[in-house]
């Protein structure tokens, strides 16, 4: 059930008209920003807060931990599971802070939101850390065992085993991607909260140096409850790196910088994701020399751009492929998380070529700002609706979208109307059934169409139907981006 995993001359003619449509022509981006926030809110575990948007989800995973006499209750499920996987809950955690701190001024409505969003992966990431050096808490309830049932989280009944890395079984990935969430984060709370922000920082640290010190595969000591869900497809060497810029970010310690420089990695990638961050930690390190004018961080900017150029359509040494209707396709399986994760760094870099008054090329292609905010644009008003199918590919947003997600929760009758525990069994029949979900997921993105721009709006097709938060939350800041340069 697991993902792994532009602007392009139109074929198809006219496209019909965007899902939702604001005043100056543009999809209504403020509007999916708001929404996109609001779906964090529907895969929540623990204690549900009095101010939940999504009144049909409730307290869930309140023993999280208990088998091993730890508190790990919160965070998020990572999609339409129950599932708690340390990695790409610490991915969208990183990502949504990201989000925050590049774009963050430009979402004022939603600022409080959002950073409410980050703290509930934050505060889940800080227990996960409780044991450190001895232990990182890694994941929370059997993915073989969850599999095999349609439940609402409110009823759960498959165990809630805890999987942890130590330094016999170590696991460089997730620690060293737990610790660029903390980091990332503690920039987010340094003005508003500063002594949360210490404590991020100081155990943001500690993680990094765990997953330095003790390095391996997490999914080499525990590949039966990771693999095939988030194996670790690319290694390690890329966490590390993308854990060291972010302390460089937050420390501005250069022995960060000279850590990240003798780490060596010099091959490239296509694809920025749960998995493999090297194109991210370029384009924040290209931060660093373009935006700080730290020169020792210039031969970033090359990398970043050899990034920018395997993904721009127009491009010589383009390597990713796009759809006849002009989107993004790099894998079959939930292909939007790729879209969102690329469009971001299109944002982002754009932001910082404006401010450094820079282009760049690829080959014949002079690149600006404005290249590379269309490019994102484009991408961005596809998912919302500006598609062959006319189909936002965001739950709620607009008149149509996908009705039958591969979502436990919203599939399921909500616990407030059916007050019933259904078991791990009883709930196929809402899986199997052909109505529309009962509980909408607002803003949800799912996986997306395939490579011919089709959709099959069907809880069984989980690779186009599933929604998950590493889709959602490059996102936020990419729509935030959008909505401040097309102001209604």
């Amino acid at each position: 059930m697991r993902k792994m995993g532009l602007e392009k001359t139109l074929v198809l003619g006219i496209f019909v008209a965007f899902a939702a449509v604001g005043v100056s022509g543009h999809p209504d981006y403020q509007d999916a920003l708001s929404k996109s926030l609001i779906f964090f809110e529907g895969q929540r575990s623990g204690k549900l807060p009095p101010g939940q948007n999504l009144k049909w989800r409730a307290d869930s995973g309140l023993t999280d931990g208990s088998t091993e006499n730890v508190d790990l209750t919160g965070g998020y499920y990572d999609a339409g599971d129950n599932v708690k996987f340390g990695f790409p809950m610490a991915f969208t955690t990183t990502m949504l802070a990201w989000s925050v701190l590049e774009f963050g001024r430009w979402m004022p409505k939603e600022l409080d939101h959002a950073r409410e969003a980050v703290r509930w992966g934050t505060d889940y990431l800080l227990k996960a850390c409780s044991a450190l050096p001895e232990a990182l808490y890694i994941q929370v309830g059997d993915p073989n065992t969850d599999h095999k049932c349609w439940q609402r989280a409110e009823d759960m009944s498959t165990p809630r085993s805890v999987y942890k890395v130590t330094p016999s079984n170590p696991g460089s990935d997730v620690a060293a991607e737990t610790a660029a969430a903390l980091a990332a984060a503690s920039l987010v709370f340094r003005r508003v909260d500063g002594n949360y922000s210490k404590k991020l920082l100081q155990t943001a640290e500690k993680a990094f140096t765990f997953a330095d010190n003790y390095r391996g595969n997490y999914s080499d000591s525990l590949s039966s409850v990771v693999c095939p869900f988030y194996c670790s497809y690319s290694g390690y060497q890329d966490e590390l790196l993308w854990a060291a810029a972010w302390l460089l970010m937050a420390t501005q310690n250069p022995s960060y910088l000279s850590y990240v420089q003798s780490l060596g990695i010099n091959s490239d990638s296509d694809m920025f994701s749960w998995d493999n961050k090297i194109p991210g930690a370029r384009v924040l390190l290209a931060r660093e020399y373009l935006v700080e004018k730290n020169e020792a961080a210039s031969s970033f900017k090359e990398q970043a751009e050899r990034f920018m150029c395997s993904v721009l359509p127009d491009s010589s040494s383009r390597s990713v492929g796009y759809t006849p209707g002009g989107l993004l396709y790099k894998l079959n399986g939930s292909n939007l998380q790729y879209v969102t994760s690329v469009s971001f760094l299109l944002s982002a870099y754009a932001k910082y070529l404006k401010i450094s008054k820079q282009t760049f090329s690829c080959g014949d292609m002079v690149v600006s700002p404005s290249i590379l905010r269309k490019v994102a644009q484009k991408q961005v008003d596809y998912i919302l609706g500006d598609n062959p199918r006319g189909l936002s590919y965001m739950v709620g947003f607009g008149n149509n979208f996908p009705q039958r997600i591969h979502h436990r929760g919203s599939s399921i009758p909500s616990i407030r109307s059916n007050s019933q525990n259904i078991g791990c069994d009883q709930g196929f029949q809402f899986y199997h059934a052909t109505d529309a979900n009962p509980n909408i997921l607002t803003g949800a993105v799912v996986g997306g169409p395939d490579r011919n721009d089709a959709f099959s709006d069907d809880r069984s097709s989980y690779a186009q139907s599933e929604p998950a938060t590493y889709i959602n939350a490059p996102l936020v800041g990419t729509l935030s981006y959008l909505a401040a340069c097309f102001k209604p």
